[in-house]
């Protein structure tokens, strides 16, 4: 699934949520639903000035709070209204979901090694990580299909599910999608429309000197 081959110039730009209090405690969210710190709001705040500067023509989010909440920052700047999504949840993480990394790794070590590795894991019994991509990566191309040529969409979503969609989207194989780094807290990736399908043009843009805190990680 690399997209359109028409090569229409359009832009995918994925965005992560701001902070959360489970980010600070490396507890895994999945698709719990958690809210913003006040970090986490002014995070998106900044970052919205950065992303409207982009003139994005449409923004899609996911229904849980904490990225509808970095969403709603930048549509209150741009005047856009928002499309929320149920497919663009973080991955259901089951038993791992609020435990902290130390527990997951205590716990379900080998299943966290196998992960690690690339191996195809339904972590806590939840969704495979092609799971994900399957749901998520068919609304990211449905709003993409209908922009304007040179157009771009902003889709604001979660560690994990940005990961695995952008690596749906290039046409990697699941298991080097863990060569994809984690995108820190309202930090972004660009995929841009070539005439051979979807490039990376930008990784964890807008990063500042604070690690990857999350899911993802």
């Amino acid at each position: 699934m690399n997209g359109s081959s028409s090569g229409r110039g359009r832009r995918i730009v994925l965005w992560r949520h701001g902070q959360t209090a489970w980010n600070l405690e490396r507890r895994f969210q999945g698709s719990m639903d958690i809210e913003l710190t006040e970090t986490g709001v002014g995070q998106a705040h900044r970052a919205a000035r950065l992303l409207a500067s982009l003139k994005p023509d449409a923004i899609v989010a996911s229904d849980l709070r904490r990225a509808a909440a970095t969403a709603a920052e930048l549509a209150a700047i741009t005047g856009l209204d928002i499309t929320h999504d149920a497919g663009l949840r973080e991955t259901y993480a089951g038993a791992w979901q609020g435990l902290t990394h130390e527990e997951i790794i205590e716990r379900y070590d080998a299943q966290y090694a196998a992960w690690k590795r690339g191996e195809p894991v339904r972590r806590g019994g939840g969704e495979l990580e092609t799971e994900v991509a399957d749901r998520a990566a068919p609304v990211v191309l449905d709003h993409a299909d209908k922009l304007p040529d040179g157009g771009t969409l902003v889709v604001v979503s979660h560690g994990g599910t940005i990961r695995t969609t952008i690596g749906r989207l290039l046409g990697l194989e699941a298991r080097h999608w863990e060569g994809l780094g984690g995108l820190s807290n309202c930090c972004w990736s660009v995929l841009g429309e070539g005439a051979r399908g979807w490039r990376l043009l930008e990784h964890n843009a807008g990063t500042l000197p604070e690690p990857v805190l999350g899911d993802d990680a």
